[in-house]
């Protein structure tokens, strides 16, 4: 391949990643084309990005942007995968996909420059995404709220019932 072939994916790669630093790596080379365009087309939906690029122009361009926490993972069949809400999200959709096609292998992956293993990777789906989290810290927050008005209307509740009852005795 030409130098100037190599700068334009390059480019391309660099203009496709933008400012994303969490990436997984897959090897789909045993994948059927049916089932690789269906996986494909599933996560296209997702807003994950899938792109199968040679592994010296993927460890060049990604270490120009910083990521080089890949460069072990990076050896044979590579496919690059990113996007979704969050990293859990994808390794979620990713180790779904692995389930379910038994010839993806997960090679790794990087959260926020750490090297991520498959075990590791397969771990991170098993936690809770963003919106999980974000839910059980507003719940966390509003629980002792919840429990300072129960506390106080629960007396008034039995003020207000013990009135009732002896208003309907007097009739």
């Amino acid at each position: 391949m030409s130098k100037q072939v190599k700068e334009m994916l390059m480019n391309d790669f660099r203009s496709r990643v933008g400012e994303t630093k969490d990436f997984l790596i897959l090897d789909i080379a045993k994948v059927d084309a049916i089932a690789t365009n269906k996986m494909r087309l599933a996560l296209r939906e997702k807003k994950i990005a899938v792109l199968t690029i040679q592994n010296a122009l993927a460890k060049k361009t990604l270490g120009e942007l910083g990521v080089n926490s890949l460069d072990d993972f990076l050896a044979g069949p590579s496919t690059l995968v990113w996007g979704g809400e969050d990293i859990v999200a994808l390794s979620k959709e990713i180790t779904k996909w692995a389930t379910e096609i038994k010839t993806i292998e997960i090679k790794g992956g990087t959260l926020e420059g750490v090297a991520l293993d498959a075990a590791a990777v397969n771990a991170l789906s098993k936690s809770p995404g963003r919106e999980e989290l974000i839910s059980m810290i507003a719940g966390q927050i509003l629980a002792p709220g919840a429990r300072l008005a129960a506390a106080l209307l629960g007396p008034g509740a039995t003020v207000a019932g013990q009135i009732q009852s002896i208003s309907e005795e007097d009739e």
